[in-house]
């Protein structure tokens, strides 16, 4: 989960600074700092920007911060999905099934203005359609939370694509709706609703389209032989089969590399050897 040291030895200074997004710390950590030289301005600046470097690389940095922040990076999403899994992994080991309102209370509690609807589409990629009083598992809504947090973007790509193709082999006849409102990335945008299909699209044809969208994009997707994985294994795919598809997926979620295994979700002794061992 934490920022690669590696890419030091391979990246120049500009291209580290742009591919870690370090720029957005820095700036965060000069208005922190402001704000609270205002309450004590005798506050130690060296210390200060050490300790809060330190809970950016660790991942403490996302806890109890605004949606806006959290959501700004790649590794801010890791480190709050993780955060989400140490606070509340004890569900998981309960047993306890939760609908979308208390798994979005149990959000707010870590950042209070985390959107509902980030939510209710995670539910949707388990139960593909809306369920706001379904009752989920913990592993279940944690590993579709991963999927539609950190990727956030780039499911609202494959919802396009997926859209485009299905448009382009339904007949003449058979009517598609194309919802018409839209919003930002950075506000995590909705993905236009996907028309339910009886066989879905072509798999092969997806993972072509999906192949050729990722190679010019900024934004995280998951690794190309993760998708060739997924969508060789059938000739058809439904979108929400696909979403479900990469929330399963362990080589997505060890790419990611911030949740265990689904089987080890309610123990972290192993997932913390591992990670010291990267």
């Amino acid at each position: 989960m934490a920022l690669r040291s590696t890419d030091r030895f391979v990246l120049s200074a500009e291209e580290y600074l742009d591919k870690n997004q370090i720029l957005v710390y820095v700036e965060d950590a000069v208005h922190q700092l402001l704000e609270l030289k205002e309450e004590n301005s005798k506050i130690n600046i060296s210390k200060f920007f050490t300790e809060y470097f330190q809970s950016v690389q660790s991942g403490t940095h996302t806890l109890y911060r605004e949606f806006e922040f959290i959501q700004k990076t790649s590794h801010n999403r890791a480190s709050f999905i993780h955060t989400f899994w140490k606070c509340y992994k004890y569900i998981g080991r309960n047993g306890d099934l939760l609908n979308v309102r208390e798994y979005h209370s149990l959000l707010c509690i870590l950042c209070a203005d985390f959107p509902l609807e980030v939510v209710q589409r995670t539910a949707r990629i388990i139960f593909m359609e809306d369920a706001l009083n379904s009752l989920m598992s913990f592993a279940d809504f944690l590993f579709a939370f991963q999927i539609q947090f950190y990727y956030c973007e780039f499911l609202i790509e494959c919802s396009s694509v997926y859209q485009r193709l299905l448009n382009t082999t339904m007949s003449p006849r058979e009517a598609v709706v194309v919802p018409s409102e839209s919003s930002s990335p950075k506000q995590q945008q909705r993905p236009a609703a996907v028309e339910s299909h009886a066989d879905g699209i072509d798999a092969n044809m997806f993972l072509d389209a999906l192949k050729h969208a990722c190679q010019s994009v900024n934004y995280s997707h998951p690794a190309v032989t993760c998708l060739d994985d997924i969508l060789s294994s059938s000739k058809r795919v439904s979108f929400y089969g696909f979403l479900m598809a990469l929330a399963k997926s362990q080589p997505v979620n060890a790419e990611i590399g911030i949740l265990p295994a689904r089987a080890d979700i309610s123990d972290d002794i192993v997932f913390n050897e591992n990670q010291l061992k990267r």
